[in-house]
């Protein structure tokens, strides 16, 4: 299945799936961004939610919407929060194949998809070309736990479960890293995106996910140099939050 940079695709073995954490309270990750991803959904156990997009000048000034809202999905069991971050609100908290989406504050990385990079050109995020070897490492054992990797350049592969993303079909067409459980600590959860997905309300294995229009929408408007971040809470934790974390 989003602290550290993610290395370049062919300048090293593997690339972080996720870099950088979730931290309580109003976190230097949410204090920095100028731009913000809204997730919320109705409770812990909700697979769809609404995403929202805003901006702002810059720290301590009004967050203003941009666009219409959306309706996503999450995981198919609903959310969880991070390990790392401290509960305002109880509920369960993330761990590998729970078929829960994190939930806290985390930035998001680049942008991969099917697509050549020359095609991909309208993005302002780095851009990974998912080609035939880029797997994500969901195996909790492998030193390369939740990092995509190209396998054609690892010697010996230790893992024995990975999403082949070129495989995944549709879903996978265009998304984006969320940072999420890097350093990877093991059973933590891994490979955690926004993708193409939400056909009939169905959830994810813990991505979030929404129409490929919508997603094209969001990828278009993130920018690296603006510090987007996720905020993905279940309403009650959304209202707990809200003041404290300067939410819009």
């Amino acid at each position: 299945m989003f602290r550290n940079a993610v290395a370049a695709l062919f300048g090293a073995v593997a690339i972080a799936a996720s870099g950088a954490g979730v931290h309580a309270g109003a976190s230097p990750l949410l204090a920095g961004a100028r731009q913000l991803i809204l997730v919320v959904t109705p409770g812990w156990d909700d697979v769809q939610g609404q995403l929202r997009r805003f901006e702002r000048e810059g720290p301590g000034q009004p967050w203003r919407p941009v666009g219409q809202a959306g309706t996503i999905v999450v995981g198919r069991n609903g959310t969880a929060w991070d390990p790392l971050a401290s509960p305002v609100v109880p509920g369960p908290r993330k761990a590998e194949g729970d078929g829960r989406s994190p939930a806290g504050v985390f930035a998001l990385g680049r942008a991969f998809g099917f697509a050549p990079a020359a095609d991909a050109a309208w993005l302002k995020l780095p851009y990974l070309p998912v080609v035939e070897g880029i797997e994500c490492v969901d195996d909790p054992a492998s030193t390369v736990y939740n990092q995509i990797v190209d396998r054609r350049r690892v010697q010996s592969p230790d893992w024995k479960s990975s999403e082949r993303m070129r495989d995944v079909g549709e879903a996978y067409r265009w998304g984006v890293v969320v940072h999420y459980n890097t350093p990877a600590v093991a059973k933590r959860g891994s490979c955690i995106f926004l993708h193409i997905g939400g056909e009939g309300g169905r959830g994810t294995a813990g991505c979030t996910a929404m129409p490929a229009t919508d997603l094209r929408a969001v990828m278009e408007w993130l920018d690296p140099g603006r510090a987007p971040v996720l905020v993905q809470l279940p309403a009650a934790a959304y209202e707990k939050l809200k003041g404290e974390w300067v939410l819009p």
